[in-house]
Formats: C-alpha cells, sequence, structure tokens
C-alpha cells in the first residue's frame, strides 16, 4: 500500500534518477547549463513512472486473487471481513480501498473490483489504461 506521502517521494526519486540520467541541458540564449524541466524529462522518457507501474501491479494482482478459489486463504482474507473489533480512531487503508481509489483514478468509479476481476478483457484494458493514464 502507497500512502501520498510514499507516492510523492517515489516521484521526486525518480525524476532525480532521471535528470542525473540524462544530465543538464545547455540553454540556446545564455549558452548556461540547466537542469531539465519535468515537461522535458517526461518527453526523453517516454516508459511509465514508478507509480503507474506499482498501480497495473496492484489490479493485476487483485485480478488473481478474485480469480482463487474460495477455500484458499488468501482470497478468504482478502475478501472476508474481520470479526474483530474496529480500534479507534481513523480506519486503516486496506487493499480493496487502494483498488477503489485505482479505479476512481482512471474514470471507473463505483465499478466493482470483484465483478470487474471476472471479465478478463476488462481487466486486461483497465491495466492498459492504468499504464497510459496521464494524471498518475
Amino acid at each position: 500500500m502507497l500512502t501520498l506521502r510514499e507516492e510523492r517521494r517515489l516521484r521526486v526519486f525518480e525524476k532525480w534518477v532521471l535528470r542525473r540520467t540524462f544530465g543538464p541541458e545547455r540553454d540556446e540564449v545564455t549558452g548556461e547549463w540547466r537542469k531539465l524541466h519535468n515537461e522535458e524529462l517526461n518527453d526523453l522518457y517516454s516508459s511509465p513512472s514508478i507509480i503507474r507501474v506499482i498501480k497495473s501491479g496492484r489490479i493485476r494482482w487483485v485480478w488473481h486473487v478474485a480469480h482463487m478459489g474460495e477455500r484458499r486463504d488468501l482470497h478468504r482474507v482478502f475478501v472476508g471481513k474481520s470479526e474483530r473489533k474496529k480500534p479507534l480512531g481513523k480506519p486503516r487503508r486496506r487493499w480493496e480501498g487502494n483498488i477503489k481509489m485505482d479505479l476512481q483514478e482512471v474514470r471507473r468509479r463505483g465499478m466493482d473490483w470483484m465483478e470487474l476481476a471476472q471479465d478478463r478483457d476488462k481487466c486486461r484494458a483497465l491495466v492498459k489504461a492504468v499504464m497510459n493514464f496521464r494524471a498518475l
């Protein structure tokens, strides 16, 4: 599970690595060296960002869990509800909540992830949509 802080730190680290990889650029007007801007880095590096790779992998993993038998422990843990008393305070984000947030980001709000995982073609299309989505 990625918190917003962890996502931001991963983005910063990724940009740092890309700036180190591509190096500075000489300004055509002044002739001075300068760092590459984020848009320039995105143009040079066409592969998906680390956040998109993580989120698409999460959706692929959910697809596998949804297709497991109901007697498998992992399926029961993922789909089942705990009988324990909930702790006080803000509830922790769970995998299911992260999947719902991922679906909202690619404009699939209100879609049931378990139902989505049953259709292989829709799930593959969703993984591609997450990889190609620009706002992530």
